[in-house]
Order: C-alpha cells, then sequence, then structure tokens
C-alpha cells in the first residue's frame, strides 16, 4: 500500500477516533459535511439556534470601560476584565417545606420540585442564557415521568457520585434511534439530586435546525453542542450531559447493540480546561428500543437525515413504527473521573493526549454497560 494512501473502514485513524495519534487528519475535499462531524468542531455557518429560537434572553453587551486618561503608560489604572457571572444557587428542598409525611413512591417527583425549578433562571427572567424555561419543564414534567416511571420503568444506581454542585460533565453511551435515553437521564438526575440539578444535555446541529423540535429543546434546557456553547455551560457551573458517540451512536445495527462507537475527543479538552470532573454513565435499555435491522445511507444522505433505518415496525407502520418499544432502562453513574488533576488544564493543548484520554473514558464506560447488562 502507497503511504500516501489512507486506509478506510474500520481500522481508520484521526482525530476523532481512537488510533494512532500520529495519523494524517481526514480531510473531506469537495464535501459539505452535515452529520457525523465533531460536534465541537469550529462552525462554519452562524449556530441555527440563535436564528431560530425565539425568545431567550440575550447576554448583556459588556460594560463600556471608562476612556483612560492621557498620560505616561506606567501612570495609567489597569483594566481588568470583567468576573464571569456567578453560577445561581440552587435552594435545598428543604428550603420550600418540609418533607411529605406519608413517604414517596420509588422515583415518584417531590412536590417541593415545582417551587425549585422556578431558581433556575434568574428572578423575572422568562428564560435563561440558552432559552430554557421552567415553566415549559414544569408543564413537560409529569408527562416524562409516567415514561419514566411506568413505560421504561428506570432503574438506577450511583447517585452518590453526581456531584452537588460546581461544573461536571455526565458521559454516557448513546441509541434507541430517538433521544429518550437522554430524556431518562436528565430527569433522573433531577429527581436524585439536591439541591435538584437539571443536566444540559448537548444535541447535535442537526437537530438545531429543526423548526419546532429546536425550540423545543431549547425550552426544556437542552443547547445546541457548539464550542462556545459547551464552555460557557462549564463556566456557569452547569452539569453538562454528552454522547460522544453522536449520530453513530443511534444508528447502529441490531448487530452491534452496545458496542460503543469511537467518542470523538472534544469533551475531553473542554473538561480539562474548565477543571470538570468527568462523570461516565453506563445506559442499559436504549439500544433495545427501536432495533435497527437496516441503515439506508444514501437514502438519508439524500434526505438529509442522520439516518434512514428500517426496524421490525418502520417504516411498515408509519410514523407509529418510531414509537420505542417498552423495554426497561437501567441507568449506572460511575465514579468521577477527576483528569484535570491528573494532567492539568494545560493537556488540553496536546492533541495525542486529549485523544487518548478519550479512549479511555469509551472504554470505562463500555466496561459499565457491559457489566450492567449482566447484572
Amino acid at each position: 500500500m502507497s503511504p500516501t494512501r489512507r486506509r478506510r473502514g474500520p481500522g481508520r485513524s484521526g482525530p476523532f477516533m481512537d488510533g494512532d495519534p500520529q495519523a494524517p487528519v481526514p480531510a473531506a475535499v469537495g464535501v459539505r459535511r452535515v452529520l457525523g462531524h465533531d460536534p465541537l468542531a469550529e462552525p462554519e455557518e452562524p449556530d441555527p439556534f440563535l436564528a431560530r429560537v425565539e425568545g431567550p434572553v440575550r447576554a448583556p453587551a459588556p460594560a463600556a470601560v471608562p476612556p483612560t486618561p492621557a498620560g505616561p503608560l506606567e501612570e495609567r489604572p489597569p483594566v481588568r476584565p470583567a468576573p464571569p457571572p456567578a453560577a445561581p444557587r440552587m435552594p435545598r428542598l428543604e428550603e420550600f417545606g418540609p418533607a411529605p409525611e406519608a413517604p414517596l413512591a420509588a422515583g415518584a417527583i417531590d412536590p417541593r420540585l415545582w417551587d425549585a425549578l422556578a431558581h433556575l433562571v434568574d428572578e423575572g427572567d422568562r428564560y435563561d442564557r440558552f432559552g430554557l424555561s421552567p415553566e415549559t419543564v414544569r408543564r413537560t414534567l409529569p408527562f416524562v415521568h409516567a415514561l419514566y416511571r411506568f413505560y421504561f420503568r428506570v432503574r438506577s444506581r450511583g447517585h452518590e457520585h453526581l456531584p452537588a454542585e460546581g461544573p461536571a460533565l455526565l458521559v454516557a453511551n448513546h441509541g434507541g434511534l430517538l433521544p429518550f435515553d437522554g430524556a431518562m437521564g436528565v430527569l433522573d438526575v433531577l429527581l436524585h439530586t439536591d439541591p435538584p440539578r437539571l443536566p444540559r444535555a448537548l444535541v447535535d446541529r442537526f437537530a438545531g435546525g429543526l423548526p419546532f423540535v429546536n425550540v423545543a429543546f431549547a425550552r426544556l434546557g437542552q443547547v445546541v453542542a457548539t464550542r462556545e456553547n459547551f464552555r460557557e455551560l462549564l463556566r456557569r457551573e452547569q452539569l453538562v450531559w454528552v454522547f460522544p458517540e453522536g449520530v453513530e451512536g443511534i444508528r447502529k445495527p441490531v448487530s452491534q447493540r452496545y458496542r460503543l462507537q469511537c467518542f470523538r475527543p472534544g469533551f475531553v479538552e473542554e473538561a480539562l480546561r474548565a477543571r470538570a470532573p468527568i462523570v461516565p454513565v453506563a445506559i442499559v435499555g436504549a439500544d433495545d428500543q427501536a432495533p435497527i435491522l437496516y441503515d439506508v445511507r444514501p437514502l438519508a444522505r439524500w434526505l438529509g437525515l442522520p439516518t434512514a433505518p428500517i426496524t421490525p415496525t418502520f417504516p411498515w407502520l408509519g410514523p407509529l413504527g418510531l414509537v420505542p418499544y417498552p423495554v426497561p432502562y437501567r441507568i449506572v453513574y460511575g465514579e468521577p473521573l477527576r483528569l484535570h488533576e491528573r494532567y492539568g488544564p494545560e493537556a488540553a493543548d496536546d492533541p495525542g493526549l486529549v485523544r487518548y484520554l478519550a479512549g479511555q473514558v469509551r472504554r470505562t464506560v463500555q466496561r459499565m454497560v457491559d457489566r450492567s447488562r449482566g447484572a
């Protein structure tokens, strides 16, 4: 094989794959890639979220710096950058009154949570910086909770590993064609943290460009996966839910169930820079909710969709064929990986090390998935 010829197929390597860190960066020549890209790559076009989502509170303009009086340079006062916005303090549930006298059923919603949701935004605002609406979350939560408790019958453990404060990444495997795994995971964290914490899931740019869907995602707290959004969430000390497999995770065929695809490493770089721990998460059940027999990828590219699946029920039953099977979910949270303490924030500038660490996180999640399936 010629030394300049790249090998294709499952064994390929590159900047977003586990493999040789010295491998050349593959370049798409003459192809405008929309799907399957690194969601944290620098954007080539304006963020569709900003153009389509109506109503979120815009970030305030930076305060004008007063003119510096003329005089020798050493006599001029130093100009200091404005401090980052303080993270809103989420109150504990006990601040909203005593706990219910009767013990809550397993997984039931504590009624005090409704009052706590109002603190997700600043007082007097309807939306946060990314379009989150506490009122929309409040109205939607009963429906999502019914799916959580009765349809998917979610069981979870390892909640002691969820940080009570500060920035952190929840890094999970992905599957199931439609993102019910993200919805179940976000609700599970909200129900099992005190003070309540609502993770902000990063969604692919494709979802950010869908009419109506993008607004619904934003109102429920999900954020389009751009590097700027990611950094801003961590700067505001949020929990960020990341699916590093991207669309490759949701279009796995049934023969590849629970086999994690390559992790795109951008999340490791941002975790190192923000000094944020990474909590590995294993989700069992999502890969069984919509088994894909075959993915008609030429049709998907022609339609501009991430996948054109054939399942036992789709397209034979029309849109009803996309309804997930009522499979039980198991969610397991692992011990946080504090990579920033071992390698330091400066390690984010080493692409080879970042790819290696992303591969290590992937293997950790894979082991957790394998153990959880056998439990």
